[in-house]
């Protein structure tokens, strides 16, 4: 299989750029031929992957912010285009990401090449909404720019990308149901999973018996959608409280943080910033608790299970935490039920150890490996379905000019 993977930001940096790191890792670990084009490089892949950067040379880059992030994806997106016609016969599949696809995925589809568009959130009109009914519902206003805050000309961007695109990559049901919740079918829709580098997440092999505080751990950026303040509100509201520690690890947006600083003060909370230590953490805490609106994966529940601490997630989270299996969950925003959990773990633990234990006994499966062949047969999947003649045929409004790059209208 030769796989195309465009990557419009730096390749193997945080949060998603880790992601398509380990993507592109996996892949050829599976036995794929991958071929790279990210904007830019932050940790190269193995040697054996070829990679042509599109907004570097070298050491020199073009920053994000010279171009804004729109304007940057485009520009990617249309070299990306541009390089297509030079790769007919070569490649087999198209593997691209959102904010960075729409005219790749037009001149692939002229050329009669398959394509797959990651969708490492949910549906993108869903999590605008979403987000800004909490955030009325809270008093707290998004900044300008922010990842969560509605703007016309992404969603305008990203809805085009999703009607274009052969097939849409899904992390999670959670994800796939957000996309069959407005219109589409599954047909379009393809489950695949993220996975965790178990070298680097693993539990603590002299871990100490548990003492009598139970230690709770929240990882990720602190804001609205990951529900920070579920989170809060259910810890204080339990027992657990009392002589146990609430860590963490993520920078708050300050208006976010300036409505919760009641909550935030509270002796048994240590809100820690930024960590780049956060598998010493979780190898630490009992359980990891991520209370989402909405998520695409979540992917430091796998994280959580491979380094011995036991996921408390809304369903909203990835379906590998089964509740009362390996992890506990509830819906989003049951703060009375996720205090109830709470309390559960820090007055039995032998359950927490049951869950510990189950969470451990799955990590072969949800290694990045394991993810890269999940990935590899999706690919198989939709070539044997373009090869069927099952794919949609270009509409008049897809053939478009491609010797300019985008520009945002405002």
């Amino acid at each position: 299989m030769r796989v195309l993977y465009s990557f419009p930001l730096k390749l193997g940096a945080g949060r998603i750029c880790t992601i398509a790191w380990e993507q592109v890792n996996g892949l050829k670990l599976a036995g794929a031929d991958v071929l790279v084009f990210p904007a830019s490089l932050h940790r190269p892949p193995p040697p054996n992957v070829e990679v042509r950067p599109t907004l570097s040379r070298g050491k020199l880059r073009i920053p994000t912010k010279l171009l804004g992030r729109q304007r940057f994806g485009a520009l990617h997106d249309w070299i990306v285009a541009r390089r297509l016609k030079h790769l007919v016969g070569k490649i087999d599949i198209i593997h691209t990401w959102p904010s960075g696809a729409m005219r790749t995925l037009i001149e692939a589809k002229r050329l009669g090449i398959p394509t797959v568009l990651e969708r490492c959130n949910a549906n993108t009109r869903y999590s605008y909404e979403v987000v800004q009914k909490e955030c009325d519902r809270l008093g707290v206003s998004l900044p300008p720019g922010h990842e969560s805050a509605f703007s016309e000309d992404i969603l305008r961007v990203e809805e085009e990308e999703f009607r274009l695109a052969d097939c849409l990559l899904c992390p999670s049901d959670f994800v796939v149901q957000s996309y069959l919740d407005v219109g589409f079918t599954q047909d379009h829709l393809a489950r695949h999973i993220y996975g965790v580098d178990e070298k680097l997440f693993h539990p603590d092999q002299q871990r100490e018996a548990p003492k009598r505080g139970l230690t709770m751990l929240f990882v990720g950026v602190c804001a609205v959608r990951k529900g920070v303040h579920f989170a809060l509100e259910a810890w204080l509201n339990s027992p657990a409280s009392r002589d146990g520690t609430f860590m963490i690890a993520g920078e708050f947006l300050p208006a976010y943080a300036e409505k919760l600083a009641p909550m935030l003060s509270h002796p048994s909370v240590k809100v820690l910033g930024h960590r780049r230590d956060v598998q010493e953490l979780m190898r630490k805490a009992d359980i990891l608790v991520l209370p989402s609106l909405e998520e695409g994966f979540g992917l430091v529940c796998t994280e959580a299970m491979a380094s011995g601490c036991v996921p408390l997630v809304s369903d909203a989270c990835t379906d590998i935490c089964k509740h009362m299996e390996n992890a506990l969950v509830h819906h989003v925003g049951d703060v009375k039920t996720l205090t109830q959990q709470i309390t559960l773990l820090h007055e039995d633990r032998a359950l927490l150890e049951t869950l510990r234990a189950a969470g451990l006994r799955r990590v072969g499966e949800i290694t990045w490996t394991a993810a890269g062949v999940k990935l590899l047969d999706v690919y198989r999947q939709v070539v044997a379905n373009s090869k069927h003649g099952t794919l949609r045929a270009p509409s008049e409004m897809e053939t478009l000019d491609l010797s300019v790059p985008l520009t945002n209208k405002r």
